[in-house]
């Protein structure tokens, strides 16, 4: 049976983030034409690599975070700048922090099994997440409310979960130096954007108990081949 307390996770991205419209610094559209890739490759280091989330129940109350690792990746950096890439997230990779689990008789083990769930995120069925690079512009700071600071660039990506892709838009902090590169970014998700309904409708006590927000905080260190 399900239980109308517990949390959503949105995934990866990335990865990883767009907010149907809820958040004031990603937006998401359609998939749009992946980024061609010339230049150098960075390929992208797992160890030094991270994604954090951070769910919540309706009105902000009860977080939960954790982590998701990276499985693979790789940028292409001409003339000093990112140009494109692809990002590959393992969705069984999923852990729920001991530490956002305090209410009695709740434990850390059982959330992140059901995360993994049909209810969620099916990882038997969908072991994995996608990021592709589409473009990168110049950040445009009178719509960068939110971003991590020092933000510089905006990333549009498509982002797959599940059987779903969208294009996604955020603020992020790239730097390339001429063997490493780096982006950072903050972004929030909407997991119903992606089909990711833990109750059968938004009139559901089981969905509404839920946030649809979730916040992802990504950094990706790179290296030239």
């Amino acid at each position: 049976m399900k239980k109308i307390s517990v949390l959503a996770l949105a995934g990866f991205a990335f990865l990883m983030a767009a907010c149907g419209g809820n958040s004031s610094n990603t937006s998401v559209s359609e998939e749009q034409e992946v980024a061609e890739k010339h230049g150098d490759a960075y390929v992208v280091d797992l160890n030094a690599s991270k994604v954090d989330w951070k769910a919540f129940h309706k009105g902000g109350f009860a977080p939960r975070w954790g982590t998701l690792s990276i499985q693979s990746g790789e940028v292409s950096v001409e003339d000093g700048a990112i140009t494109a890439g692809d990002f590959v997230i393992n969705m069984q990779s999923l852990k729920v922090d001991s530490a956002s689990v305090t209410e009695e008789g709740k434990k850390a083990s059982d959330l992140e099994a059901h995360l993994k769930n049909p209810d969620f995120f099916d990882v038997e069925k969908f072991p994995k997440a996608e990021f592709k690079i589409t473009k990168i512009t110049d950040l445009d700071e009178t719509t960068a409310k939110g971003a991590i600071e020092g933000a510089n660039k905006t990333i549009n990506g498509n982002l797959t979960l599940l059987d779903s892709t969208l294009n996604i838009s955020f603020p992020a902090k790239i730097s390339v130096t001429d063997d490493k590169a780096s982006v950072e970014a903050k972004f929030t998700v909407n997991r119903a954007d992606w089909g990711i309904k833990f109750g059968t409708s938004d009139a559901d006590p089981a969905e509404w108990m839920i946030s649809k927000d979730i916040e992802i905080s990504i950094s990706v260190e790179a290296g030239k081949e």
